[in-house]
């Protein structure tokens, strides 16, 4: 039962740290909303990076090694500046692998 437990916990905890957080979002009409979405998610202390795709209503989130956000925390970030999340995921994508995707 302990090792159960214990695998348990390492596979929450590798969930709760995924290191990227993709989220759709809706209401991104141009540079100024990513440069605002930008500089919003990099307060956060947790926030290694962030990309923002206009055309793909994508903002992806690197984390910190260790670090989290929680799902509420984004989404309130985002919808006290005015936009509509429509989803987030936790993948372990690179930024540098979604940047270049986003570029073909």
């Amino acid at each position: 039962m302990k090792k159960l437990t214990i695998c348990l916990f390492a596979l929450i905890a590798g969930v709760a740290n995924a290191g990227t957080i993709e989220m759709k979002v809706y209401g991104l009409v141009c540079g100024f909303c990513a440069q605002g979405i930008e500089k919003t998610l990099r307060k956060n202390p947790a926030t290694a990076d962030v990309v923002v795709s206009l055309e793909n209503k994508l903002v992806a989130v690197a984390t910190k090694e260790g670090a989290d956000i929680s799902d509420a925390e984004l989404t309130k970030a985002l919808t006290d500046s005015g936009y509509d999340v429509k989803g987030i995921v936790r993948t372990q994508r690179s930024l540098d692998a979604i940047r270049a995707e986003l570029k073909q």
